[in-house]
């Protein structure tokens, strides 16, 4: 044989290689169809999350800066002293005051966070009472732990197989299969919501709790999915 002839007869057996694996590549996903089984359940919140701040005006940045200061040792000092509360710093910032025309300053005003977490809603709500006679209210608000999270979403993991694998021998024998093969499977997990802002029954604004009053609290829930999407490959008989 020529080499001409040698090298057509390669071409040709290697355009058939290809066009056999374009075939069995077909094949395999002749009978593959994608399906979604969706679980949720709703989630009540178990960490509540305050933000108190302190603000003032000063002619004096310097003596401003001592005022704010002195005002968040106290409380940090305050909050810590409180079991089961954990106290931070947040966000401090100082910025001038212009006189009507806006030209000149006439003093500074700064402004500074403390932020509480717990999940003792009557003890945080009480020091919130407390605090309140020195600092202003910045936001109440609720979310659910992480831990928390981890545990329902492993639970749900579990019910969305479940339903995956009854909505997939469903869409089986819907087809007339007499069997299916699992190709891919991608587990997601979403809608928790982000910290519910607060919602207080029997108070009228951050007033009742300046007159050391303890609201009622109710924090609410969120709803938790997780998602199974995936495909398979129905086995016809």
């Amino acid at each position: 044989m020529s080499p001409l002839s040698r090298i057509a007869s390669i071409l040709t057996l290697s355009s058939l290689g290809l066009l056999s694996l374009t075939a069995q590549a077909d094949e395999a996903r002749y009978n593959q169809i994608a399906l979604r089984a969706e679980v949720s359940q709703e989630i009540s919140h178990d960490l509540m999350h305050v933000t108190l701040f302190s603000e003032a005006q000063n002619s004096d940045p310097a003596a401003l800066a001592a005022q704010i200061t002195r005002t968040l040792n106290a409380a940090l000092a305050q909050a810590r002293d409180v079991k089961g509360v954990s106290v931070a710093l947040g966000s401090r910032n100082s910025y001038p005051v212009y006189d009507e025309k806006g030209q000149q300053i006439t003093a500074w005003r700064e402004r500074a966070e403390v932020r509480l977490e717990s999940a003792d809603f009557a003890a945080l709500s009480k020091l919130t009472g407390d605090m309140l006679k020195d600092m202003k209210m910045g936001g109440m608000e609720f979310s659910i732990a992480s831990p928390t999270r981890k545990t329902h979403e492993d639970a749900l993991l579990k019910e969305a197989v479940a339903a995956f694998k009854a909505r997939a021998q469903l869409a089986t024998e819907a087809l007339g299969g007499s069997g299916y093969k699992l190709v891919s499977l991608n587990l997601n997990s979403g809608g928790f919501q982000p910290p519910m802002p607060m919602r207080m029954a029997s108070m009228k604004g951050a007033a009742m709790m300046e007159a050391d009053a303890t609201p009622e609290i109710e924090a609410g829930t969120s709803q938790v999915t997780v998602n199974a999407d995936g495909v398979i490959e129905v086995q016809m008989p």
